[in-house]
């Protein structure tokens, strides 16, 4: 009986060494420290300790394979909305440069956190295979951005496609936002949100421009003459007399990852693909 037992749980930890191997291999590709490890684990955990690892290791494996998932889903999504009759195309979908921007999108997946960002990706790989308004180095920037900055950033550059032109305090109040104090957390937030889009030169004060595009500069107003009573408090977080307006890049990057494109083939991602016998 002892020994049944004894050969039971020889069994096991077989199989459940064997059901890791098998994880590792399927989620991550070959592994091929797995099985060193594995045995090395075998001779120092106790059996309750190797349950726990088991126990840790499908939940890890199940986040891995929800991402594999992820990422099927949106290459066949990108699939779906490319006219692959157009040469043109056909051979950018198949060319180094394009295979390339799929490598850097999918490597930092973990940025991508949100079906938003999600379908991000997805737009700006699909209008990169079917366009070339911008450069690949462009949209590289693009993707990058994506891992980058959080929803509330891309809330805002929305918000500024939409109504060009809006002051700090208009874009926190069409984002739904209340109230709040000027030295509250939220504020400090949106200081920060209006920082990084600015320095990551995807929006900017409103500048006026000649015939040539070029920027005129702004006149200084001089502070001779100002009243001692004058107001000494600093700029509001939600100043409402200086305007924003998107960059060319900032333009460029709603264009590419938020207007969506037109499916060209129907399917349904939840199909099975094995008929049954």
């Amino acid at each position: 009986m002892t020994d049944d037992q004894h050969d039971t749980g020889d069994d096991g930890a077989a199989s459940n060494n064997k059901w890791m191997r098998g994880a590792l291999n399927a989620a991550g590709g070959v592994i091929p420290f797995a099985g060193g490890f594995l045995s090395a684990a075998a001779s120092v955990w106790s059996e309750n300790e190797q349950q726990r690892a088991m126990d840790a290791l499908r939940a890890w494996i199940k986040m891995l394979e929800e991402e594999l998932r992820e990422k099927q889903r949106t290459i066949l999504e990108i699939m779906a909305r490319l006219n692959m009759q157009d040469e043109r195309i056909a051979e950018r979908v198949k060319s180094g440069e394009y295979q390339s921007l799929l490598k850097q999108a999918f490597r930092n997946w973990a940025g991508t956190e949100s079906r938003k960002k999600q379908d991000y990706i997805r737009n700006i790989l699909t209008n990169a295979a079917s366009s070339n308004i911008v450069s690949d180095d462009v949209i590289r920037l693009f993707v990058k951005w994506l891992h980058d900055y959080s929803e509330l950033h891309f809330a805002v550059i929305a918000e500024l496609y939409k109504h060009p032109g809006s002051t700090r305090g208009q874009i926190w109040h069409n984002l739904g936002k209340g109230n709040v104090r000027e030295d509250s957390a939220d504020a400090d937030l949106f200081r920060l949100l209006v920082r990084d889009l600015s320095t990551g030169g995807i929006i900017r004060q409103h500048r006026e421009t000649d015939y040539q595009g070029n920027f005129i500069s702004k006149k200084t107003q001089s502070t001779r003459g100002a009243s001692r009573g004058a107001d000494r408090t600093m700029k509001s977080a939600f100043d409402d007399t200086e305007r924003y307006e998107l960059t060319a890049l900032g333009d460029q990057f709603v264009h590419y990852a938020m207007n969506e494109v037109t499916v060209k083939i129907t399917y349904s991602p939840d199909a099975s693909s094995d008929s049954p016998a």
